[in-house]
């Protein structure tokens, strides 16, 4: 039976992770698969560790999400869309910032494509918690402020428009 090395499993979390929150989050990546609960303490001991570091509530959101625990991912990725909004210096109500897509240039700074990626990751788990009509308002907002799409919400505006193609076929 081969082993994988804790090495050979490592994920980057990018390069402005500060190092012991790099190490808890690669423990948690290392215990994702014997001890799910061991993970998800180490992910929060890494926002406890630092707070402001987006990458952290990347990892929260997407762990809970594979978890099935869509509720928890929600949270998650709320707390995300807080923190980018914060270090971005713009509002985190995401309906507010598309009535002025212009105003603050998501694109330019890192927290702001952060945001969008949250954004997306909360349309997703929206519609995986059965929210459909939420998650396309949501999706609707994403498109006006990422008219670019770097975020990849087409993919996910792409999902939620063959669910309701389904729903439309069993009816």
């Amino acid at each position: 039976m081969a082993t994988v090395s804790f090495l050979e499993d490592r994920v980057s979390f990018g390069p402005a992770v500060p190092a012991a929150v790099n190490r808890r989050l690669q423990m948690a990546v290392e215990a994702r698969t014997r001890n799910r609960y061991e993970s998800e303490k180490l992910l929060w001991e890494a926002r406890a560790e630092d707070p402001t570091c987006l990458p952290v509530y990347f990892a929260l959101y997407k762990f809970y999400a594979n978890s099935k625990k869509f509720e928890a991912a929600e949270r998650s990725a709320l707390l995300a869309l807080a923190e980018a909004s914060r270090q971005g210096g713009f509002p985190q109500d995401w309906a507010t910032l598309s009535r002025e897509p212009g105003a603050w240039p998501l694109y330019a700074s890192s927290a702001g494509l952060f945001y969008l990626f949250s954004l997306k990751a909360l349309g997703f788990i929206k519609l995986r918690r059965g929210f459909r009509a939420e998650a396309r308002e949501l999706l609707a907002h994403l498109d006006q402020l990422d008219p670019e799409d770097r975020s990849g919400g087409s993919v996910i505006r792409a999902l939620a428009a063959s669910l309701d193609e389904e729903t439309d076929d069993e009816e």
